[in-house]
């Protein structure tokens, strides 16, 4: 028998507006030991089918209407988790059923330290008194693979990593050895090589405790690393579910081969991304459904996204090219020597004692039109480079010199000025809006601080143009942030900064953590403001199949430096640094064969 055999579930919210039905009939089930993934949008009823199993909707809006989850739990026996009372729910969380949970710097209380979160969960369901429980939590922080076990259990949550914080959460779901693990999202916006340490981990479980595994993500390259079965949901229905070989191989459903297409890859150059809608399209109902031939454009294969060939990459750009992109011999922005550290103070008096180098040394060219992607993991100094170009953050020495001036060195009111010519796009689109203002009033906003548009009329009809630009309506004008999607929003932050006219962008993460098919958008976006207007980018990522396919030169950097650089397809195709090839060894493949090899171990 299955661990889990879910029918039928079916889960409404209700609100003033009416009833949304978030989960439409959904069924699978997840055997013993075995790793089922669960893949689809945002929206798309994942998180809310995991959460309905575990008691943890939100009511009274949240109501499971139909359904049964049939569990096998070692301790109350065979159970309906969606008849359990909150009293035998706790029995089950944590006990026989544990999750981890996509955010975890919100998972964890902020006022206890990491080390006491994990002894309370073994105090509560477990006989062992509190030395007991602190001694086992120091073992379970070594198997999560956490440095200095015991300083990090006596560390806050802020204190460590984004990375680290999730191996306390592994630690924390693994705690009373569960039959049953749901991982929601747990690798989304780390980096590559810390989300292939999560995934090593989350497999060593898997191994020595049989631990079955529910996994959650909108990431298909994540999905043909660990997962054996695949379900894909759309509009809270499973539209495909099977093998996760054959889903990659022979996907069948078009909403499938779409997330698949969409995906930027390693092997291939500069082209335009396709997106659900080259598979997809609206009947008379409104409901999507597959593209046929001879009705609007045809849908893209899968295959010849695949293959296509490297040829066909856009022109790259060598590091000290003399003559710039495009014939320009001179570079629009030139960095030399930059430096940010950050003092740390100690004491009564909080002397300076020593520095934190988080950019040292640095020293590059970009040329008008051309994009420059600048990767690294967390913490390298990639946002804090990005911010010093702008002096959002100072620089502690060195020359930016854009167009010949030295930004480093300008004044207060001279720098508000020429910030006109330059804009940065934030990583969290929601965060840098003003929820207190329409859309239109933002992207107005610039306009009316530097004086530039014309009239009040001639700005208004300035932002309708923007609006359109990134591919949205006129009414979007009137509306407010939180009534958009998360790729709706940072079309708005692009078109906001794009008003101003700029000659170089920063986009710092500005996709990391968009579903595939958004990111597809956003990045064909990007792509065709720069073509049509001739907008230069720096575009910082942690992502690097996403920087290989937007970047015509690469720097990676690590630990404050710039350890390598390059024409995009030469670093990628040949990379010489150890910290080089480490990422790219790191990066998940979906490549069948080493599934097929996976699959078969």
């Amino acid at each position: 028998m299955p661990l889990l055999s879910v029918q039928h579930l079916t889960v409404d919210f209700h609100a003033q507006r009416g009833i949304t039905r978030a989960v439409a009939g959904v069924s699978f089930e997840v055997g013993r030991g075995e790793v089922v993934a669960i893949v689809g949008e945002s929206g798309s009823g994942k998180s809310v089918t995991s959460l309905a199993l575990l008691g943890l909707l939100q009511k009274p809006a949240a109501h499971i209407e139909s359904g049964t989850a049939i569990f096998e739990s070692e301790k109350i026996g065979q159970v309906d988790l969606l008849q359990l009372s909150e009293a035998q729910l706790q029995q089950v969380r944590g006990n026989d059923i544990s999750m981890i949970f996509q955010e975890p710097m919100t998972s964890l209380n902020p006022v206890l330290t990491c080390g006491y979160q994990v002894v309370e969960a073994l105090l509560l369901h477990t006989a062992l008194n509190k030395p007991e429980a602190e001694a086992r939590t120091i073992e379970l922080f070594t198997e999560a693979q956490l440095p200095r076990p015991t300083q990090i259990f006596k560390s806050y949550p802020h204190e460590i990593s984004g990375g680290q914080k999730q191996r306390v959460m592994i630690a924390m779901a693994m705690a009373c050895r569960p039959a049953l693990l749901i991982a929601d999202e747990p690798t989304t916006a780390l980096d590559v090589t810390v989300q292939a340490r999560i995934l090593d981990l989350i497999r060593d479980l898997r191994r020595d405790y049989g631990t079955a595994v529910l996994f959650i993500t909108h990431d298909l390259g994540v999905v043909a690393e660990i997962a054996d079965r695949i379900l894909v949901m759309y509009r809270g229905r499973v539209v495909e579910q099977g093998p996760v070989l054959d889903i990659f191989t022979n996907p069948q459903h078009p909403y499938t081969k779409g997330l698949l297409a969409c995906r930027p890859r390693l092997s291939i150059g500069k082209s335009r991304l396709p997106v659900v809608a080259d598979f997809m399209q609206a009947d008379e109902a409104g409901n999507l459904v597959a593209r046929v031939a001879g009705v609007g454009a045809e849908p893209l294969q899968t295959d010849a996204v695949q293959l296509r060939s490297n040829s066909e990459s856009a022109k790259t750009f060598p590091v000290e090219q003399k003559t710039g992109f495009a014939g320009s011999p001179t570079p629009l922005l030139q960095v030399e020597d930059l430096r940010v550290y950050f003092p740390i103070r100690k004491g009564f008096f909080a002397r300076t004692t020593e520095f934190v180098r988080a950019v040292d040394e640095v020293s590059f060219t970009i040329y008008p039109g051309e994009t420059v992607g600048l990767v690294g993991e967390s913490g390298c100094g990639k946002t804090t480079l990005g911010r010093a170009l702008l002096r959002l953050t100072e620089p502690t020495a060195g020359r930016i010199l854009f167009e010949g001036t030295d930004l480093a060195r300008l004044p207060a009111g001279e720098l508000r000025h020429r910030r006109r010519e330059f804009q940065l796009v934030f990583q969290d689109p929601y965060a840098a809006l003003n929820p207190m203002l329409t859309v239109g009033e933002a992207i107005l906003e610039p306009l009316r601080v530097h004086g530039v548009g014309g009239s009040r009329a001639e700005q208004k009809a300035r932002v309708r143009e923007l609006l359109r630009t990134v591919g949205m309506s006129d009414d979007a004008e009137q509306r407010y942030p939180h009534e958009f999607s998360g790729g709706q929003r940072q079309r708005i932050c692009i078109a906001r900064a794009l008003a101003l006219r700029p000659k170089l962008i920063v986009c710092d993460e500005s996709v990391s953590a968009l579903d595939v098919s958004v990111q597809a958008q956003v990045l064909n976006l990007l792509n065709d403001l720069k073509r049509e207007l001739g907008i230069t980018y720096l575009f910082i990522t942690h992502d690097l199949s996403v920087a290989r396919f937007m970047s015509d030169r690469l720097l990676v950097m690590s630990h404050g430096r710039i350890v390598e650089s390059g024409p995009a397809a030469d670093v990628y195709a040949h990379p010489q640094h150890p910290y080089t090839q480490q990422l790219l060894a790191a990066i998940p493949s979906d490549d069948p064969a080493r599934i097929a090899a996976r699959v078969a171990l």
